[in-house]
């Protein structure tokens, strides 16, 4: 067979679905980096009233960029809150930022390398997940909470929010995160739509807490039947070198456990979320006074970016015979070629 033809064939199989077991090989390719001003053609500026109420003005791109409230370059970005203006009482909110990527996303890797995070009382900074489709309004396409918290209380909390009949049992999930007592239906219409939360197991991992180690790396995982998350901090000796490279193929299951773990026991996760749409925004409680205690209030982020099930391709040479032995319960045709 020729080298070409047999190439090919390596191709065709490396696209076919990746293993997606809590312990097999899971692997992924890269699809989208965002990357400093990546972020202004590969998200859009979202200036809508705030759907949790709180007390924000979100700008959209050019007002954002004539107040100096992003920077972009070719290998970083920036985005702010103001910091210099006292409120009327009576007036808009707080000037900030809610991006959303222009892409959707299902079953994928999303890597969040961040060097600083909003901090500051009041702030209610959050990167996260749900559709922006108008024909799906939420909660009917899911919500992923990958980073959030208020008033700078940490560690993080992670959490789910879906339509009814979506519950976790903490002794199924397989993480190092604890589920506060009583967050464990992700229905967004009980328990004050709390839904499945899973807090981080460590301090780290939220506010100036994260700031002062100089950030880190989030990372969910997301398939027809699992949606798992892990956290790194940037002085830990533990992220996988896959992680920080930013490499173009990773494998989730060289990583060790995550500190959150949603499973499919009692819900049908595939169902449950539709394709979504990744955000970065920043909201506040009441601050109309002290526009300087907000000088933090900002995110500096390195990259995001998202894999897809794959592998790395390869032209290295493939011996006919052994790969229909291996493949032929599978690829019944491999024999005509």
């Amino acid at each position: 067979m020729a080298t070409s033809i047999l190439t090919a064939l390596g191709a065709v199989l490396c696209l076919l679905p990746a293993t997606t077991s809590a312990t097999g090989a899971r692997n992924y390719v890269i699809e989208d980096t965002y990357i400093g001003i990546g972020f202004t053609t590969g998200f859009y500026w979202q200036n809508i009233p705030d759907p949790t109420h709180g007390r924000v003005n979100y700008t959209d791109r050019v007002t954002a960029s004539n107040l100096g409230l992003y920077t972009a370059t070719s290998n970083s970005f920036i985005m702010r809150a103001d910091s210099s203006t006292v409120l009327s009482p009576t007036g808009p909110g707080r000037n900030a930022q809610r991006i959303v990527s222009n892409k959707r996303y299902t079953t994928s890797v999303t890597v969040l390398d961040v060097a600083h995070m909003p901090q500051g009382c009041g702030t209610w900074p959050a990167f996260w997940t749900t559709s922006d489709d108008p024909n799906e309004p939420w909660p009917s396409a899911g919500e992923i909470d990958i980073v959030e918290g208020v008033n700078d209380i940490g560690p993080n909390a992670s959490t789910m929010h879906t339509t009814n009949g979506c519950t976790m049992t903490p002794s199924t999930m397989i993480q190092t995160g604890t589920v506060p007592s009583g967050d464990t239906n992700c229905w967004t219409g009980t328990n004050n739509n709390a839904g499945c939360q899973v807090q981080n197991n460590k301090a780290n991992s939220y506010g100036p807490a994260l700031n002062s180690v100089g950030g880190g790396w989030y990372v969910m995982e997301r398939t027809s039947t699992m949606v798992n998350l892990w956290f790194w901090a940037r002085n830990d000796p533990l992220v996988p070198t896959e992680v920080s490279s930013g490499s173009g193929a990773i494998n989730p299951a060289h990583w060790g456990t995550p500190y959150a773990n949603f499973v499919s026991n009692n819900c049908p996760i595939g169902s449950k979320l539709g394709p979504n749409n990744i955000i970065i925004n920043l909201t506040f409680y009441y601050v109309n006074n002290n526009p300087s205690a907000f000088a933090n209030a900002y995110w500096s982020i390195n990259s995001v970016r998202v894999y897809q099930q794959g592998c790395a391709a390869t032209t290295a040479t493939v011996n006919k015979r052994d790969l229909e032995a291996h493949h032929r319960h599978s690829y019944r045709g491999l024999s005509d070629l």
